[in-house]
C-alpha cells in the first residue's frame, strides 16, 4: 500500500492487489469477502481519501466479482458506478440513472462485471444530518434500510462523479481538508434531495431470490458434497428451468458456475492462509474436488495460476512481512 501526501489536501491512500479477497480487505473499516467469477489474473485498485466523518473512494476491479459487503456502523454508503454496467445489488439490476444505498452494519451483496469502476461515499449519519441542518435542507425521510437503489437525474449523477474524481485526484490544487469536506457533503446532500426510490421488483423477484438463498445455505453447510442440477431442483422444489432463471436473474450466472466458482474461491482462501499446513490435495478435497488433475485445471483457468503457486506466493509474502517487522 502506498500513500501520496499533498500539501493542500488530506493524505490519499492507494492500495493495489492481485487477489480478489485481499483487495476486499483493503477498503478501510469495511467487512467484505469477494469471490472471483470470471477467468484470469485479478487486479484491483482503491483510491481513498478519509475526511471528518467521511470516506470517499474509487474502486477498480478487472474481473467479475460476487461481493459480500458490510460498511461501518452508524453510517450510510452511496455507491455510484463510474459508467453504465451490468451490476446488481441484492439481485436488483442497477440502471444507468441509479445509485446504490445501504446503511451501516447491514449485509448486502453486489455482483459486478469485468473492468468495473465505482465511486463510494460513506458518511456518519449524524454528520449528514448536521450538514443538512446547517444548509437548511430537509431530507425526504428516506428509509435507507428499505431501498437499495435510488434513481437520480443523469446530470446530477454526472456532476457528482466529477466532484468525487476531483477530490480523489491528488493534483486537485487548492482543495484543503475543509473544502473537500464541503464538496463531498454538498454532493451527497444534492443526491439525497433529488433521489426517488426505484420501482418495486417484479413479483417473481422474491421467489427467485429465495431459491438462490436456499442453494447458498446448502453450500455453506455441505462444503465437500458434490451436487447435481437434479439435486438442486429437489432441494429448492423448483424445475430445472426455474432454477436456471433464478440464478441468471439474481446473480447473472448459472447455478453450476456459481457452485464451482464459490468452492474454488474457498479453496483459494484456505491456500492463502500462511498459517495453514494442509496440503493442496486435502484442501481441495475439503471443498468437494476429488480429481486433482481436473481441480488444478479449473483453478488455473479461474485464477490464472496453479494452486501450488498460490501457496508459494502466500508463504513468500508472509516471510517478507515477518522480516519487515523484525527490521523495525
Amino acid at each position: 500500500m502506498q500513500h501520496e501526501p499533498h500539501l493542500s489536501a488530506p493524505e490519499k491512500c492507494i492500495s493495489e492487489a492481485r487477489d480478489a479477497d485481499e483487495h476486499a480487505h483493503n477498503l478501510t473499516n469495511w467487512q467484505q469477502e469477494y469471490d472471483q467469477l470470471s477467468d484470469g489474473n485479478f487486479y484491483g485498485r482503491i483510491d481513498e481519501v478519509t475526511l471528518e466523518g467521511l470516506q470517499v473512494f474509487k474502486e477498480h476491479t478487472n474481473r467479475s466479482l460476487r461481493q459480500q459487503c458490510n460498511v461501518w456502523a452508524d453510517s450510510i454508503w452511496l455507491g455510484i458506478p463510474a459508467q453504465p454496467s451490468d451490476s446488481r445489488i441484492n439481485g436488483l439490476v442497477i440502471g444507468h440513472d441509479q445509485l446504490m444505498c445501504r446503511p451501516g452494519s447491514c449485509d448486502f451483496e453486489l455482483m459486478t462485471p469485468e473492468k468495473y469502476d465505482i465511486y463510494g461515499i460513506v458518511v456518519k449519519q449524524d454528520v449528514l444530518l448536521q450538514a443538512a441542518e446547517v444548509q437548511g435542507l430537509a431530507l425526504k425521510g428516506l428509509s435507507f434500510n428499505e431501498y437499495p437503489r435510488l434513481t437520480v437525474q443523469q446530470k446530477t449523477l454526472d456532476d457528482v462523479r466529477y466532484l468525487l474524481e476531483r477530490v480523489l485526484n491528488h493534483n486537485a490544487n487548492g482543495l484543503n481538508n475543509q473544502m473537500q469536506q464541503d464538496v463531498v457533503t454538498m454532493g451527497l446532500l444534492r443526491l439525497l434531495q433529488e433521489e426517488t426510490p426505484s420501482s418495486s421488483p417484479a413479483p417473481s423477484y422474491a421467489h427467485r431470490k429465495a431459491v438462490v438463498d436456499r442453494v447458498k445455505e446448502y453450500l455453506a453447510t455441505h462444503a465437500d458434497a458434490p451436487v447435481t442440477m437434479t439435486e438442486l431442483c429437489e432441494l429448492t422444489h423448483v424445475s430445472r428451468r426455474t432454477l436456471q432463471y433464478s440464478f441468471e436473474t439474481i446473480l447473472g450466472i448459472s447455478p453450476l458456475r456459481f457452485l464451482r466458482t464459490a468452492r474454488l474461491n474457498r479453496v483459494r482462501r484456505n491456500l492463502s492462509d500462511p498459517l495453514s499446513d494442509s496440503s493442496v490435495a486435502v484442501v481441495a478435497a475439503n471443498w468437494g474436488f476429488w480429481h486433482p488433475g481436473q481441480f488444478a485445471k479449473d483453478y488455473k483457468q479461474l485464477f490464472g495460476e496453479n494452486p501450488s503457486e498460490t501457496v508459494k506466493r502466500t508463504q513468500q509474502d508472509h516471510h517478507r512481512q515477518i522480516d519487515s517487522v523484525i527490521s523495525i
